[in-house]
């Protein structure tokens, strides 16, 4: 109010009270009043016809008009004016009744001051706004009321409608006044109000809720917002609702759950197949990627959905298959053919893949749908089979090679021993040639021995023999023909069971994979023979196609050498094929290894890495003799719901070692790489009690990934596995605190047995 010029009616008919009141308006100074006297009530009555005023100053005695008779006349004629009442001391009460009529204030004659008249003055001309902008939004409201589906009520602490706008129900305001829910409505709908509503007056906490009621119009959805209806002291004393009806969104919003649970139902069926789904736009960006495909290529879905498909499934270069598939697509609205990828963590896998053109409703090209089956180990057990397949082909053909050949050096070998009983007289020179015959007759005869021991296996004399006597003696030759620059050291297990074979035919396995050994290195290292009982259960029989469920001795000749290249490894184990200089070698000591082997009911695997090394694993069946099987190493250890994190990158042994650890009580997490290793052992910590942790893995090695977790946490448990560790690794691992190793492939039993040392 301050710096407003003001007009203010004055009412008075004391000249005295008159001069008192311009008086103190005249020392106002932040507001300037125009004050327009009057001493009659009619003659203030035709000012008001006139004139407009910011405030009125009313006496109720006047000569025209007396007590609360002239304010209601005043009023009446100036309901917009706000009015303050000047009155005696013995009139207070007039006053009142006044104010309750809807005068803003009162003042009592004689103790007036001017700062008194100020603040009332400016008290009843700022309520007065107020109220008058609280009726315009009062008229705003009702106007909005009035042109939406909002039903608004009132109702009583008896909740009785006392005030209804908008009815609802199919009912009129009429209908409803005065009378409670359950007269108007079904019992049951009444009853689930009444709770609702004698909540917010019990606890004086407005809610809102969803329900549906039964009308004359049908079953209809409600949306319902009530709150506390307050007095002057801020009692409850009812209750005020909006109610507005949504029964058509709530039929949308049905439609839309059903439609959308439809959607989730067919998005689990995908999500329940073990083959990778994804759909693509024309563009090659991904729009759909089933939880298969989640698992297979390690990207999640938000990271995959709207990626091109190209940058997330293949390196720099895309093959030329993947163009002609689009082509063909496209042209034929199918392809199938057989593809290799790559997944998040770079590892290369081959896929057979389904391509299948997707078109809209107008039959033009919309996406295209790609169905992917991991066929990796399947490729890799198909590559052992072909391997035993073509071993057994070149063993029948060098078979049939040998029997020719022992038909021509037959009689060379005869005649060169018959020739010097012949001719006793020959020259010195002549006897020389015949005997150089002789010698190469039997090395001829020699080489088609070995060919024929690769090729129809070796017969011999069996019976129960100790390996670890072999091992023994093989050692100390070794230790006493091989360069000192070469370090030979032995394991073998105390209570080793026995096997049925030639002692003599095994001695020469040995020995050619420790001739073998030592040729890879030249300048020196380490070779190491191992044997130990080892039961080959299903999981293990599944991963190597000659491998059959039984008892064997697994004996490991290791060395520190050059190593073979993985291009030739699948060739090493044939006849003729060597990699030495010309004169240095036949090609014949693997082959002649695989047969004695085979011969004997095992088989042989090989792991190498160049610049590290090389590692035969001979497996040769166990049998009962002397040294008995002991019942104790083949007990089944379960476990007590302990948390095993298993960290390697081949698919088939993530699934089979988390089956086996969930089949005998463990629970497992599986991490592909070292990186997702250390992220779920910091997520899991608490719960993680063994990490098994497989070397060789892309991104992060496992060696790395040890050295960390070991900074999260000093006292984590780490089994550390692999098919080959070079002395160099061992002695990293050593020093990083872990001890205990388990070598691959693993049955279940090692697993089980190896957990249960840590862990105890």
């Amino acid at each position: 109010m301050a710096g407003e010029n003001i007009k203010v009616l004055l009412v008075e008919d004391n000249p005295g009270d008159v001069l008192l009141l311009q008086e103190f308006l005249r020392d106002v100074t932040t507001v300037t009043v125009e004050l327009i006297p009057t001493q009659r009530l009619d003659e203030a009555l035709n000012y008001l016809v006139n004139q407009s005023f910011d405030l009125i100053l009313l006496d109720l005695s006047l000569p025209d008009s007396q007590g609360l008779d002239t304010f209601v006349r005043t009023h009446h004629q100036a309901k917009a004016i706000p009015i303050i009442v000047l009155t005696g001391m013995d009139d207070e009460t007039l006053a009142l009744r006044a104010m309750q009529a809807g005068a803003q204030d009162y003042l009592v004659k004689g103790q007036v001051t001017g700062d008194l008249l100020v603040r009332s003055m400016r008290y009843a001309i700022e309520r007065q706004r107020g109220e008058v902008a609280l009726r315009r939004s009062e008229e705003r409201f009702r106007v909005a009321l009035k042109n939406s589906p909002i039903f608004v009520f009132n109702q009583n602490e008896e909740l009785r409608y006392t005030w209804v706008y908008n009815p609802g129900f199919g009912l009129k305001a009429e209908e409803m006044l005065g009378k409670q829910d359950w007269e108007l409505i079904s019992a049951e709908d009444a009853q689930r109000l009444t709770v609702i509503k004698l909540g917010v007056l019990t606890t004086g906490v407005g809610t809102r809720d969803e329900l549906s009621i039964t009308t004359a119009q049908g079953n209809r959805y409600y949306d319902l917002t009530v709150e506390p209806l307050r007095n002057e002291s801020q009692a409850v004393v009812g209750i005020t609702c909006a109610c507005i009806d949504i029964s058509d969104r709530q039929a949308a919003l049905r439609d839309r759950k059903l439609a959308e649970e439809k959607i989730r139902e067919q998005a689990a069926l995908l999500d329940f197949t073990t083959d990778a789904i994804l759909v693509r736009d024309l563009q090659n960006r991904i729009l759909f990627w089933n939880k298969a495909a989640e698992t297979l290529y390690g990207w999640q879905m938000g990271e995959a959905i709207g990626s091109n498909a190209s940058d997330l499934l293949y390196d720099e270069h895309i093959p030329q298959e993947v163009e002609t598939a689009f082509v063909t697509v496209l042209n034929k609205g199918k392809w199938q053919g057989e593809l290799a990828k790559v997944t998040k963590t770079g590892k290369e896998i081959l896929v057979a893949s389904r391509w299948s053109l997707v078109r809209d409703e107008q039959g033009h090209p919309k996406s295209i749908l790609t169905v992917d089956t991991d066929i990796t180990e399947k490729k890799r057990l198909e590559a052992q089979l072909f391997r035993a397949q073509r071993l057994e082909s070149i063993g029948t053909l060098a078979s049939g090679i040998a029997h020719d050949l022992n038909n021509i050096l037959t009689p060379i070998l005869a005649g060169a021993q018959l020739l010097p009983l012949k001719f006793p007289d020959a020259d010195e020179r002549t006897m020389h040639l015949l005997e150089i015959l002789e010698i190469n007759a039997k090395r001829g005869a020699d080489l088609v021995k070995q060919v024929l021991s690769f090729a129809r296996g070796v017969e011999g004399k069996r019976i129960n023999l100790q390996i670890r006597h072999l091992i023994v003696e093989v050692s100390k030759v070794l230790k006493e023909t091989f360069p000192k620059s070469i370090q030979v050291y032995t394991d073998v297990s105390q209570n080793l069971w026995m096997v049925s074979g030639d002692g003599t035919q095994l001695h020469q396995v040995l020995m050619n994979l420790c001739v073998n050994a030592r040729d890879a290195m030249p300048y020196g290292g380490t070779l190491r023979m191992s044997a130990k009982n080892l039961f080959i259960d299903e999981n293990y029989a599944r991963m190597n196609l000659e491998a059959k469920v039984g008892h064997y001795i697994m004996i490991t000749v290791s060395d520190t050498g050059v190593g073979i290249p993985n291009e030739i490894l699948d060739r090493i184990f044939e006849p003729f094929f060597t990699t030495k200089e010309v004169g240095q070698g036949t090609g014949l000591g693997l082959s002649t290894i695989i047969g004695i082997v085979k011969s004997h009911g095992g088989f042989v695997n090989v792991y190498s890495e160049v610049g590290v090394g090389t590692q035969f694993k001979v497996y040769l069946p166990a049998v009962e003799g002397m040294e008995t099987l002991t019942i104790e190493d083949l007990t089944v250890f379960t476990g007590h719901g302990e948390l095993i994190l298993v960290v390697d990158d081949e698919p088939a042994i993530q699934d089979i070692t988390k089956t086996s650890l969930e089949t005998h009580n463990y629970k497992a997490l599986i991490a592909s790489d070292g990186i997702e290793a250390i992220a779920l052992y910091a997520t899991n910590m608490n719960q993680i009690s063994v990490v098994l942790m497989d070397m060789m893995l892309p991104n992060l090695d496992g060696l790395t990934a040890i050295r960390t977790l070991k900074k999260i946490n000093p006292k984590v448990k780490i089994i550390a596995s692999s098919g080959l560790m070079s002395s160099d690794k061992l002695e990293a691992i050593a020093e990083s605190g872990v001890t205990t190793l388990l070598a691959k492939p693993y049955t279940i039993n090692e697993l089980l047995l190896t957990l249960q040392k840590v862990i105890n």
